[in-house]
């Protein structure tokens, strides 16, 4: 389980794929990571696989590449991380279980005074589960949606100058994709309710 709280944001050292998903070699400067530890790279929980002075490496199976934006990663390309939540830990995001639901596109960016307004396009099946001041995490981040357009078919989430620089949003454009994991508390009341 994570927080959707970013760490540290790794570079993707090197990329290695074949027919059965792609290993990836992340640059970044992590204290106490050893293998077999769980980390949220982009939003996507995967196993540490091996561990050095200047990174790790991660296997991305094909498919959690098929579902996430993880298929297009190239070597140097900047990438949020967070290791998992202990828990002793404080809460400070939402739970995040780094189970990728589905991933969206930045429809546009808007500076606005000190923070930005993104502009994402609603994610297809998963559009029910984005609400008005609800949680959700986008490549890993936790956020809380400022706005939902419906008859636009998009939604909008405000970034403050802290998040800004402590994740991979300062790179983000129009036309860009984003991991999507919506609240899992609203997927289990859903499935819960009665019909």
């Amino acid at each position: 389980m994570f927080t959707g709280i970013v760490e540290a944001v790794g570079r993707v050292a090197d990329v290695d794929v074949d027919a059965d998903g792609r290993r990836l070699r992340i640059e970044a400067d992590l204290a106490d990571l050893s293998t077999g530890q769980s980390i949220s790279v982009a939003g996507v929980c995967l196993t540490v696989e091996a561990v050095d002075d200047g990174g790790f490496e991660v296997f991305t199976a094909a498919e959690t590449t098929a579902k996430t934006t993880l298929d297009a990663l190239e070597a140097g390309d900047p990438v949020n991380l967070e290791r998992a939540v202990r828990v002793e830990d404080r809460l400070d995001g939402h739970i995040v279980q780094g189970h990728v639901d589905t991933t969206t596109t930045v429809e546009a960016v808007e500076q606005v005074g000190e923070d930005r307004i993104y502009t994402f396009a609603l994610p297809g099946a998963h559009e029910r589960y984005v609400v008005p001041r609800g949680s959700i995490a986008l490549d890993g981040v936790s956020l809380t949606v400022a706005g939902v357009d419906d008859a636009a078919g998009t939604f909008r989430v405000a970034i403050v100058p802290e998040t800004i620089d402590r994740t991979t949003f300062d790179g983000l454009g129009p036309g860009d994709r984003v991991n999507v994991e919506v609240d899992v508390l609203a997927k289990y009341v859903e499935r819960l309710a009665p019909a």
